[in-house]
C-alpha cells in the first residue's frame, strides 16, 4: 500500500511538539469526533507520515511524526475520572480508537496558518478549508510535497 499523509492537530498546552521530542512516542488519544476516529481507525497506516499542527493560538505545523501501529483501542474512554471517558466504551466493545505516533521532527520554522493560506498548491488542502475543524485530516501527496519544501 502506498505511503499516505496527515495531519493531526494538539493544543500545545495539552501535548506539544516539544512533549513529543521528549516522549518520543504517544498514543494519539482523545480524538471524540466519529468522522477523525473512523480516519485513524480505517485509513491510516503503520508508515505513514503525519505534520503536526498546533492548534488554538500557535496555529502553524511544527513538525512531523510518523504512525508505528495499527489502530488500537482508546484506553482512555474507559478511564471514568478522565476527560476523554466515555461509558458506552469498554475493553469488551470499544467505541474510540488511536495511533501510536513516533517523533521524527521539529520544524526550523513553524509554518503558519497565514503562511499555509499564500501557499501556491495548497488552495484544496482540507485545513484551509471554511469549516475544517478536525484533528486528524488527509493532506495529499502533492501538498505533502509543497509543505515539506517549504520547510526546508
Amino acid at each position: 500500500m502506498a505511503k499516505q499523509y496527515w495531519l493531526l492537530k494538539s493544543e500545545p498546552s495539552s501535548y506539544s511538539i516539544d512533549d513529543l521530542k521528549r516522549d518520543g512516542k504517544t498514543e494519539w488519544t482523545g480524538v471524540r469526533n466519529y468522522q477523525a476516529r473512523n480516519t485513524m481507525r480505517d485509513s491510516m497506516s503503520k508508515g505513514d507520515l503525519a505534520f503536526y499542527y498546533h492548534s488554538g493560538e500557535e496555529t502553524a505545523i511544527v513538525g512531523i511524526c510518523e504512525i508505528t501501529t495499527e489502530a488500537i483501542p482508546d484506553k482512555t474512554a474507559w478511564d471514568a475520572k478522565g476527560h476523554y471517558f466515555d461509558a458506552k466504551s469498554s475493553p469488551m466493545n470499544p467505541i474510540w480508537f488511536c495511533r501510536e505516533v513516533k517523533f521524527k521532527q521539529k520544524l526550523k520554522t513553524p509554518l503558519t496558518l497565514a503562511d499555509l493560506r499564500n501557499i501556491k498548491g495548497l488552495e484544496k488542502m482540507v485545513l484551509l478549508q471554511k469549516g475544517s475543524r478536525l484533528s486528524v485530516q488527509p493532506v495529499s501527496e502533492k501538498e505533502w510535497e509543497v509543505i515539506m519544501g517549504m520547510a526546508k
